[in-house]
């Protein structure tokens, strides 16, 4: 067994990408394994119940299989940010918020960006049932700079990665959109330090590979301008 815990990821699945922000805001080091969604590691397969990043092997053998478990798992440990503590509202409000946008939002998200895969689906209308989703962010982040309040949270990462897999669905499309404060909340975390740290290019990993230990370092907390 690993004296660290195992963190399989893909860099550019959003449900990966949200686990990984959390791993580095708790500072809890883990060693990062990327796979290819095309070509599974046998190791990978053989620990991971649904074969889908994230999935977190702790030290104790323990296999956490969802990305929002590992997100908690990482932060219950450590949370030097106050993640799971909003600025307003609660962890509770929080996690009814996140099933809520994982459960409409990314169905609408599907079924437009992979829309050849849903016969029944029509692109335009799944797109505009996700954006009635935004429109109602974009008035709540008029009210504060983040979802639940003055500060980032656990609700922030936890959809971040999924408004920008929309948005890069069409860019020029959402650019286009009168949203201000929901443009402005993504263009600031894909400026952060931190998406920087959890989005490079890393070869796929292999057994006996040296462990790449994650996060290596300590980087800046993620602000809002």
């Amino acid at each position: 067994m690993s004296e660290l815990p195992i963190f399989y990821s893909f860099r550019r699945c959003p449900y990966a990408m949200r686990a990984r922000l959390a791993v580095l805001s708790s500072g809890v080091k883990v060693e990062l394994r990327e796979i290819l969604l095309r070509d599974k590691a046998p190791a990978f397969l053989k620990v991971s119940p649904s074969a889908t990043v994230p999935c977190l092997v702790a030290a104790s053998g323990e296999v956490i299989d969802e990305s929002l478990d590992v997100m908690l798992w990482a932060l219950r440990k450590s949370d030097p940010e106050n993640w799971l503590s909003p600025d307003a509202g609660s962890l509770a409000d929080m996690l009814t918020f996140i099933g809520e946008m994982d459960g409409d939002f990314k169905r609408h998200l599907d079924r437009y960006k992979y829309d050849t895969r849903y016969p029944d689906a029509s692109r335009n209308s799944e797109r505009k049932a996700a954006a009635d989703i935004l429109v109602d962010l974009e008035k709540r982040l008029q009210r504060t700079p983040w979802l639940f309040g003055k500060r980032a949270a656990l609700a922030d990462y936890a959809f971040l990665p999924f408004l920008r897999q929309f948005a890069n669905v069409d860019r020029d499309w959402f650019d286009a959109e009168d949203w201000p404060n929901l443009k402005g909340w993504l263009a600031n975390f894909e400026a952060s330090d931190s998406f920087a740290v959890i989005m490079p290019k890393l070869p796929k990993w292999q057994d006996g590979d040296v462990p790449l230990v994650f996060p290596a370092c300590s980087f800046p907390k993620i602000t809002k301008a």
